[in-house]
């Protein structure tokens, strides 16, 4: 059968109105002729795309910096350059990296608030001038580093509606004028404010807050002298609509904005979106390497015992792979055996226990979960996962890690 795809590097051009689905399919068949088990990746471009084009309709005033920590694949970070975002760095690696593929220092932020000596005068070397502060240390550093670096006083706003909770870190708003005068003294120049509400906040109204605090450091600023012109908004947009969607975070925002920071002010306004971009368009297909069956003691009716058959099965990617977030998030996985339409199967199901490859036992994928009969061979699809899955993968036990296959259609590929 003729591959209805090109190749250009590691992108593949699909045609004849294939899609990314179109393409895993594809694949996996491919893997099961050759005797292949994977694990492996599918990237769907034109979503990554599509998600740009949505963030330039919804708020149109707020450019975004994308966070590198949240997926640092170079095909992503070359297709978010190409479509002209900015690019959030924590460290001079990821500055390094994103240098490399051409992107102009001024679209580059700094954005940590405990930087390494090295590291600030990498950026220094580098022409990386905006950067975050949020301590009298910090400053002292970057004065003596970097002394005409333009800075953004990171702030502390409630995160207390976000799954990922940032802000015990940073400095409260208390704290805000004693550091604009300590910047000032060390001839530093402070350009604006910036603030981080937590990843995967679940309350849009968090936003509002978050804004309007901004706003009261603003002021505090202009009394003690200081023009501030930059306001960063952070991360913690969802990458998937549940349980706010990006519509009603980009509503909310839009209207603290106006409100706060009007248009005629003059304030640039930024932001670091990590999870909005990339969660939804990566999705990893992993192969059942291992199964056995379990009698298990499940019920006691009447005073009697019975059994149940429990599952066991065995991937090769787990949370020592790509699937590190279920260490921390053990109920945020989208999951389903591949060929069994196990939602529109009558076949019987059992309760099953997904295990990854590795020889520990808090490698554990997802517990009582009700699926047919798998086979050794067979695949699971997990989708969703392109954010702080990559990033935090290691090499324990030994076992490779997921190939990346990057997918694109035609239509979208001509416009890049």
């Amino acid at each position: 059968e003729k591959d209805d795809w090109t190749k250009e590097g590691d992108i593949y051009i699909l045609d004849n109105g294939r899609t990314a689905k179109d393409f895993m399919d594809k694949k996996i068949k491919e893997f099961d002729s050759m005797g292949g088990e994977g694990p492996f990746f599918v990237v769907d471009l034109d979503t990554l795309v599509q998600k740009h084009l949505k963030w330039l309709s919804n708020l149109p005033r707020v450019k975004p910096f994308y966070a590198v920590k949240c997926n640092s694949t170079p095909t992503v970070l070359k297709t978010l350059s190409a479509l002209g975002t900015g690019f959030d760095c924590a460290s001079k690696g990821e500055i390094s990296q994103v240098l490399a593929l051409g992107v102009k220092p001024e679209d580059i932020i700094y954005a940590h608030t405990t930087k390494p000596q090295s590291h600030i005068k990498y950026a220094c070397t580098h022409g990386i001038n905006l950067m975050t502060f949020d301590s009298e240390d910090e400053l002292r550093k970057i004065s003596f580093h970097h002394p005409k670096a333009k800075l953004l006083l990171r702030i502390a706003v409630d995160d207390s509606s976000s799954f990922y909770r940032l802000n015990s870190k940073f400095a409260g708003l208390g704290t805000a004028g004693r550091l604009l005068e300590r910047a000032a003294q060390l001839g530093l120049e402070v350009v604006g404010v910036s603030f981080h509400v937590g990843s995967k906040c679940s309350q849009n109204s968090t936003f509002r807050k978050a804004i309007a605090d901004a706003r009261q450091v603003f002021d505090t600023a202009n009394l003690l002298g200081f023009q501030l012109s930059v306001l960063d908004i952070g991360g913690g947009l969802p990458g998937k609509d549940i349980p706010v969607t990006f519509q009603e975070c980009s509503d909310v925002i839009n209207e603290a904005l106006d409100e706060y920071f009007p248009l005629d002010g003059g304030v640039q306004i930024i932001a670091e979106p990590g999870r909005y971009y990339v969660e939804s368009i990566f999705t990893l297909a992993a192969n059942v390497i291992a199964k056995r069956a379990v009698m298990d003691d499940v019920t006691k009716d009447e005073g009697r015992e019975s059994t149940e058959r429990l599952m066991m099965y065995y991937l090769n990617e787990g949370v020592y792979g790509s699937l590190n977030w279920l260490l921390t998030d053990p109920d945020y996985i989208e999951i389903k055996p591949y060929l069994h339409g196990a939602e529109e199967s009558r076949e019987q199901r059992y309760r099953s226990v997904i295990w990854g490859p590795t020889c520990d036992c808090v490698d554990k994928i997802i517990d009582n979960y009700m699926i047919p009969d798998l086979r050794v061979g067979d695949w699971f699809l997990i989708e969703k996962i392109g954010a702080y899955s990559i990033s935090s993968r290691t090499d324990y036990n030994g076992f490779e890690k997921a190939h990346i296959y990057f997918a694109v259609t035609n239509e979208t590929w001509r416009t890049l």
